[in-house]
């Protein structure tokens, strides 16, 4: 076989490919044993017609045919091997010549992966992040840990202010029917929280104890039921009790009882010690996406338009994706983001073009610096996430591979190891921290507290009327799957 490769414009390429014809002979041979084994011919069992005789009764474009599929699709791989391109969609055939005693002669036209044309990417200089911790971050951390052993308490015969948890008996009518799902007899509502029913505890505001209340509200567009979404309802309300949340002592006692410390001091010190260790990963990680940053915006590349529609188009799903995550419609965001939706589509191009021109980049280095993915690192990366989610790793391979995903698995091991060689190669700048640390840390800040609280002592944080009550309402949602409203500190323990 002979392959000949063309250079279009727009990263186009045409190969001119040129298969023997002894190998043609034997694809129209493997043809006639394929169709004559489909085919009925009078005076011939089936399967057994010479194939001079199948040739008569049904043509020889039949065996041409055939043979196309059995020729083509092996030359056709073996040319690109040959000429080393990378093709980023199917290529369009023409086929030339195809005829008995001749070479089978196509032309195949593809679009490839463009040339890239590096700039700097060794040595790259970028700063990183300092990582201070000081007492008032580390009492920040503190304070949302006590928020969250808060307990609940009567707050006694006084009307509902934001920050109270209104204790209330709901009806709900949508539609002139019981919404049974949303109604029910002691429900908790923190006011201020704007959960449960967004909206629902503006109206509770004021209200005494035993105060009723009747008004109507359209049911919010951030709903965990997709069904009443924006249906205006009729709400009946009793205000039954109101609580309040008090919070422990900071103190010794506060340390022993939500930690495995003994003092106050020493609960501090741990978490600011997991305080640095966090601002560490996320300095390198800052540190990590500014030199791959500074390398990209170094390179020369022509975007393909293929590869393009098909990341603008994974962009659009995730977007889509999160939306749903959090219950938001594309009205809400657009809203939310005081966009239109041409805006949001610029958005999502601009997304998709950087992230195809960081692919080509990192895979032009890969080849520039011989980076590879080996077969142990591979097997120890599905290992690891058959460990992750409880899977056996050979069915986890199998799944992979059956999607067609172990390949797209494997570029994300191969780009991984690329920018952990931009950065063992990077130049570190030091210098004040700058202002997305500091949301970067304000982000950080539960997660933290969180890592705290897994090490925490069981302890009893709510009064046992309140632990009651929630035991009560679990109960009932699990038998009639009724969304009952928690406390926000039973909620968040």
């Amino acid at each position: 076989m002979r392959a000949t490769l063309e250079s279009l414009e727009k990263n186009q390429a045409k190969i001119h490919v040129e298969v023997e014809e002894e190998v043609v002979a034997k694809a129209l041979d493997q043809a006639y044993r394929k169709v004559v084994k489909r085919v009925v011919i009078p005076g011939f069992r089936k399967g057994k017609a010479p194939r001079p005789i199948l040739e008569a009764r049904l043509g020889k474009e039949v065996l041409y045919e055939e043979a196309l599929e059995i020729l083509l699709n092996d030359a056709y791989k073996k040319a690109v091997q040959e000429t080393a391109i990378e093709p980023i969609n199917q290529p369009e055939i023409d086929v030339v010549q195809l005829e008995e005693g001749k070479p089978f002669i196509f032309d195949a036209k593809v679009e490839v992966l463009p040339e890239v044309k590096l700039g700097e990417y060794k040595g790259v200089s970028a700063v990183i992040p300092e990582v201070k911790v000081d007492d008032e971050e580390v009492d920040a951390h503190l304070k949302l840990l006590q928020q969250r052993h808060a307990k609940l308490v009567d707050a006694g015969d006084k009307e509902v202010n934001d920050g109270d948890i209104a204790v209330v008996d709901l009806e709900i009518k949508v539609d002139g029917k019981v919404e049974e799902r949303l109604s029910g007899s002691e429900k908790y509502v923190e006011v201020g929280a704007a959960r449960f029913i967004p909206g629902l505890d503006a109206h509770l505001l004021g209200m005494n104890v035993n105060e009723e209340k009747t008004f109507t509200m359209n049911l919010p567009s951030v709903f965990q039921y997709k069904d009443l979404e924006g249906k205006e309802a009729e709400f009946k309300v009793k205000v039954t009790a109101v609580k309040k949340k008090e919070l422990p002592e900071l103190d010794d006692e506060f340390a022993k009882d939500i930690s495995e410390h003994a003092t106050l001091e020493e609960l501090k010190e741990d978490l600011r010690k997991r305080i640095e260790e966090t601002g560490r990963i996320n300095a390198k990680r800052i540190f990590k996406e500014r030199v791959v940053s500074k390398v990209v915006d170094q390179a020369e590349v022509e975007i393909p338009e293929t590869l393009l529609k098909q990341q603008l188009e994974e962009e659009t799903n995730r977007f889509v994706q999160r939306l749903a995550m959090q219950r938001l419609t594309l009205d809400d965001y657009l809203k939310m983001a005081n966009k239109d939706s041409d805006g949001l589509r610029q958005d999502l191009e601009a997304r998709a073009e950087l992230a195809v021109k960081t692919r080509l980049v990192l895979n032009a280095i890969a080849k520039a610096e011989e980076v590879k993915v080996t077969d142990e690192e591979l097997n120890q990366e599905i290992n690891d996430l058959a460990a992750q989610y409880n899977l056996e790793a050979e069915k986890l391979r199998a799944d992979l591979e059956a999607r067609g995903q172990l390949g797209v698995l494997e570029e994300e091991l191969l780009f991984e190891k690329v920018q952990d060689f931009l950065v063992d190669n990077a130049v570190g700048l030091t210098e004040e921290p700058v202002q997305e640390e500091a949301e970067a840390k304000t982000e950080e800040a539960e997660a933290i507290t969180e890592e705290t609280e897994i090490k925490a002592k069981e302890t009893e944080t709510i009064t046992e009327e309140t632990e009651a009550k929630t035991d009560e309402e679990q109960e009932a949602q699990a038998e009639d799957s009724k969304p009952q409203e928690e406390p926000a500190a039973e909620r968040e323990d």
